[in-house]
């Protein structure tokens, strides 16, 4: 196991304001996009189908990684040409988006390495696990059923009238269905963000769209480079 960067101590803390030990969490809650799942593809491909549609010149898809992390019309606002980003334009672009990805979503997306085994781990040791998303709530639990069946207690995306991520509503909202402690695990500052909105512990993983180099910049305490080194905070 890969120990850089990480506190093997069950004892010692990892924390956003107070002191948690690590004994007493029972909640896990990560992040989706770029977290459990690699869906770039998926969302470059349906981003530039849209793009297309409505006469948008579109993106490499290895371009997308830098545009997504907080919701689908910021993902189709960073998309679009700087002087074309209008609500209006915004809301054009989704119309074709959405239904494409819906039909998509699952094409090319695929779980990052260990990220089944790590989940079974956890069950396994009676954790409880959730997912919070910046993905539209449909994309999010059709996309979560399909690779990960009856393994999430909770699963939220981006609802009607709540605010996203970095709000902390979304942590808010699971903590209140899974009472406990929690430990926060994701991939972007968005994600960082979030965690300390919500004053929960966190833990980046590098794996995914944001490049370590970024996340230790930020700020970020703890972070892992393979899936089942999560396991250390347990």
């Amino acid at each position: 196991m890969n120990n850089k960067n990480l506190h093997t101590s069950q004892e010692c803390s990892i924390f956003v304001g107070e002191m948690i030990h690590m004994e007493e969490k029972r909640t896990i809650i990560f992040d989706l996009d770029g977290t459990l799942l690699n869906t770039i593809d998926d969302l470059g491909y349906a981003c530039n189908y849209a793009l297309e549609r409505v006469g948008y010149p579109t993106h490499l898809i290895h371009e997308y990684p830098a545009m997504v992390g907080d919701g689908i019309n910021n993902l189709i606002r960073r998309a679009l040409p700087e002087a074309e980003r209008t609500e209006e334009n915004i809301m054009r672009v989704r119309e074709y988006f959405v239904p494409y990805y819906n039909a998509h979503n699952c094409d090319y997306t695929r779980p990052y390495d260990d990220i089944p085994e790590l989940l079974a781990a956890l069950k396994a040791q009676g954790y409880q696990l959730a997912v919070a998303s910046n993905k539209y709530q449909a994309a999010t639990e059709k996309i979560v059923n399909h690779f990960f069946p009856e393994v999430f207690d909770v699963v939220l995306g981006e609802r009607d009238g709540v605010e996203r991520k970095p709000c902390p509503k979304i942590v808010f909202d699971i903590r209140a269905q899974l009472p406990g402690d929690v430990l926060y695990v994701g991939d972007s500052l968005v994600d960082y963000q979030t965690a300390l909105n919500a004053k929960v512990p966190f833990v980046g993983c590098s794996w995914g769209f944001v490049p370590r180099e970024r996340l230790k910049a930020a700020g970020v305490r703890y972070i892992v480079d393979q899936a089942m080194d999560i396991l250390t905070f347990t």
